[in-house]
């Protein structure tokens, strides 16, 4: 049942669908498109649109195998007529695709056309002598070495598998729920017959996975567990005292929620959420010196190494001096660093440990762990900050998050726990400057950027993909890259993204913080981040493509200094939607408003034509779209519950093990 038994998956495309998760034909049947292109209907070649994609018939007239040259390849050329007009077709590089085309047959071509030389062409079009391109054809996310065409191939190798695999929701849920079968809706996720198939279909798999959560998050909830009930002496006000600037007060209310919840011998389990900038790590470092004061260890984990450095340094600047000893953990200590750190965790003379996912290794052992902190919660899975509790004995949590959700979702996602929100920025703090661009005033932007570089200061440009799309006209970073390497050969200028290791990202990150790096091109991987004060100016490319939330989020690596600093959203796209959105960036810098007017605009969704990008959870996605669906399934989930309480039973296997890849094994649920 592995990948490597369909037809033309050898040990390359086998090693490309593992980066994506896929292992065997299951994990491939359950990739499921990101996208459709509707592909239905035929344009007449005169009805053809400049720029606008659509689907031709035609049939051949002429084929000019002896085109133009280009080196040693040919430019082979067609002439394509229907019943209304004829059209260029060219395949530039590429005569050995003659053979595909006789005079006189009918074909098929897709692509976009476009005006050369006064005259409409369509520039490689995709292409069949079959109604293989006619239809509802499926997108899917893809990597390096791996294209639509063998992907939609692929699928129909296995459509026979649909039939094969067992169905998680028991028959009582889909029935009540007018759910359709789960071969119906695995043939028409993938190859809808049409646009109300295609709907079932999703509704269906959001359905399950929404279902799955509201599983996992009561059976989170139902825990009777006594905790520690942490000293009430004055720590926290203390602690407050002694810094030498003052809370807002929406720090002080967050303080005093994580005090109460400490000092009660029931398990915190606290979401804290805060807008970029708005001082969620003195928050933590307080509840931090409560936990030590009271006899008890801290655990802090971060999602990258940089951004567990930065952590580190900070709460060693306000603790040691207050007598508390920080360290942190890393797996770029050498053994002997390593194995002195863990010696003096086990034995309580470190009284709080920084680290990235490294300290819920099997090795490490807190000597009396009291605390857990996570930052940037959605970067770990629940698996490891489960991990992480137990290390100690029904510790408190706290999870943060600079992701601005809004309130009525924030309860649904985070429905184990309890929820405080930092709403506040400090004062002083400028406002980033922001503007909305269209791609004409490229040049002007990148003129702005070199003027900034030129004082002194540091620039991010971020584009929505990695590399180049057959299917996508959008710049890629590494086109931005290369062009600005050209077009500034006095400044040194990184690449970062998703796909570099770690330990790769993490030395561009840093020699971007000491200033060894003016301009870095990046994915959304820097969304979450460092903060580098002298970076003044944030550059995003296809803005449209992006959420909104995405968009703060990645506007708020700037403005962390005392300089001026800027954000340019530049968009391909006329759109309303899109001109809605730019305006309410450029008119806002609440995260929180910008989150609420982020689930307004997205609506119901749409199946044709991606409305947002980037949403950094695919379940997040469907809540957003379908909040109304997971308010009513926390009920049905506690009711199932109320019966099975650990979903015992052979009708329930399926939906157990379902919960279980998704959350982990059952009898750890202790948050």
């Amino acid at each position: 049942m592995t990948v490597n038994e369909l037809k033309g998956v050898g040990p390359k495309k086998t090693l490309a669908l593992e980066k994506m998760g896929v292992r065997t034909k299951k994990d491939l049947m359950y990739l499921f498109p990101r996208d459709y292109q509707d592909r239905r209907y035929i344009t007449p070649i005169v009805q053809l649109e400049i720029g606008k994609a659509a689907l031709i018939r035609g049939t051949v007239r002429r084929v000019m195998k002896d085109g133009y040259r280009r080196g040693r390849k040919r430019t082979l050329r067609l002439i394509i007529e229907d019943t209304s007009s004829a059209i260029e077709v060219v395949f530039f590089n590429a005569g050995f695709l003659a053979s595909n085309f006789k005079v006189g047959s009918e074909m098929y071509f897709y692509g976009k056309p476009a005006l050369y030389q006064n005259k409409i062409q369509l520039t490689h079009p995709e292409f069949s002598s079959s109604e293989g391109l006619q239809g509802i054809l499926p997108i899917y996310p893809l990597t390096k070495g791996i294209s639509q065409n063998e992907m939609r191939k692929w699928q129909k190798e296995i459509v026979s598998l649909r039939t094969e695999i067992q169905d998680v929701l028991p028959q009582k849920v889909v029935e009540e729920n007018n759910l359709c079968p789960l071969e119906f809706a695995l043939r028409n996720i993938h190859f809808p017959a049409g646009v109300e198939e295609l709907r079932q279909a999703r509704y269906r798999f959001i359905f399950e996975e929404l279902f799955i959560l509201a599983l996992g998050l009561a059976m989170m909830r139902k825990t009777e567990e006594k905790g520690i009930a942490f000293a009430t002496s004055g720590a926290t006000e203390e602690f407050i005292r002694r810094l030498d600037f003052s809370l807002t007060g929406a720090q002080r209310r967050v303080i005093e929620e994580i005090r109460r919840d400490m000092e009660r011998d029931i398990p915190m389990n606290r979401l804290v959420q805060g807008d970029v900038g708005s001082g969620k790590t003195v928050v933590a470092t307080a509840a931090l010196y409560k936990a030590v004061k009271s006899g008890f260890q801290g655990a802090f984990m971060a999602p990258t190494d940089l951004l567990m450095r930065q952590h580190y340094d900070n709460l060693k600047a306000s603790l040691e001096p207050l007598g508390v000893s920080v360290a942190f953990l890393s797996g770029s200590m050498t053994q002997e660093e390593r194995n002195s750190t863990l010696k003096a965790l086990a034995s309580g003379k470190i009284d709080i440990l920084v680290g990235t996912h490294a300290i819920i290794q099997p090795s490490v052992e807190f000597h009396r762990l009291g605390l857990v902190i996570t930052d940037e919660q959605h970067r770990f899975g629940v698996n490891q900050r489960i991990s992480l509790y137990e290390k100690g004995s029904h510790p408190d949590v706290i999870v943060m998050t600079a992701t601005p959700i809004p309130r009525t979702l924030a309860v649904v996602v985070y429905g184990d726990m309890d929820i405080s929100v930092i709403d506040e920025l400090p004062p002083g703090r400028q406002k980033i400057l922001t503007k909305a661009v269209g791609t004409g005033a490229r040049d002007k932007v990148y003129r702005f950027v070199a003027e900034e570089v030129e004082k002194g200061r540091q620039a991010y440009v971020v584009a929505p993909l990695i590399e180049e799309s057959e299917t996508l006209d959008v710049r890629s970073a590494t086109e931005i890259f290369e062009e600005l390497e050209k077009k500034f050969r006095d400044y040194n200028i990184a690449l970062l993204h998703g796909e570099m290791k770690q330990q790769e990202k993490d030395e561009i990150m840093g020699r971007f913080y000491r200033g060894e790096v003016q301009i870095l091109v990046a994915t959304v991987v820097i969304e979450v981040g460092i903060d580098v004060p002298n970076a003044t100016v944030m550059i995003i490319e296809h803005a449209e493509r992006f959420g909104l939330a995405q968009l703060h989020q990645l506007r708020g690596r700037v403005g962390r200094g005392e300089e001026q600093s800027y954000c340019v959203l530049i968009s391909a796209s006329a759109g309303e939607i899109a001109k809605q959105r730019a305006q309410i960036m450029v008119e806002s810098s609440d995260g929180f408003y910008i989150a609420e007017k982020d689930l307004e605009l997205r609506g119901p969704g749409e199946i044709f034509g991606s409305r947002q990008h980037g949403i950094p959870d695919m379940c997040l996605a469907a809540l957003v779209k379908h909040i109304d669906i997971m308010e009513k399934l926390r009920g049905e989930a506690i009711g199932i519950l109320a019966e099975a309480p650990n979903l015992e039973g052979e009708e329930l296997r399926p939906l157990r093990d379902k919960v279980e890849d998704f959350f982990g094994r059952i009898d750890r649920f202790s948050l």
